[in-house]
């Protein structure tokens, strides 16, 4: 299986404008520029972007561990804060932060671990190389 994304942009860096688009149409012609990516703006940005993509995956992930595990998620939230140093131009680590409800017969220290295994199991996970780190509030 193959993803594609396409990406057009025209003119210099600062005054510039693109478009992302993907064959879902969930992107559809969504335009980014400068401002979006490094001010604020409206429009999507790259990092925006990844950090959207490792919040889904890793929810879907920890919904699925559990569901291996005999049990069935309830309320699965997660935020995805990438962390970007603009003068170097890195991405210097992503925090996780999952809020779940309470599993029937499923300890706080047992999705705990889940969780983590998730974290280090989701494939958005895996292509990365910057640090992960992760809270679980679990209630």
């Amino acid at each position: 299986m193959k993803r594609t994304a396409k990406a057009h942009w025209n003119g210099n860096l600062k005054e510039g404008k693109g478009e992302i688009s993907t064959p879902s149409t969930v992107l559809n012609q969504t335009p980014y520029s400068f401002k979006t990516r490094f001010e604020s703006g409206v429009g999507t940005n790259p990092e925006e972007l990844i950090a959207a993509a490792h919040a889904g995956c890793f929810t879907m992930s920890v919904s699925a561990t559990l569901e291996r595990a005999g049990f069935l998620a309830n309320d699965l939230n997660t935020e995805a804060t990438l962390d970007v140093d603009f003068v170097n131009l890195t991405i210097t680590g992503i925090h996780l932060d999952l809020k779940a409800s309470l599993i029937d017969g499923v300890s706080a220290e047992a999705f705990q671990e889940i969780a983590e295994g998730a974290k280090a199991n989701c494939i958005v996970s895996k292509a990365l190389s910057v640090p992960i780190t992760l809270t679980v509030s679990y209630q």
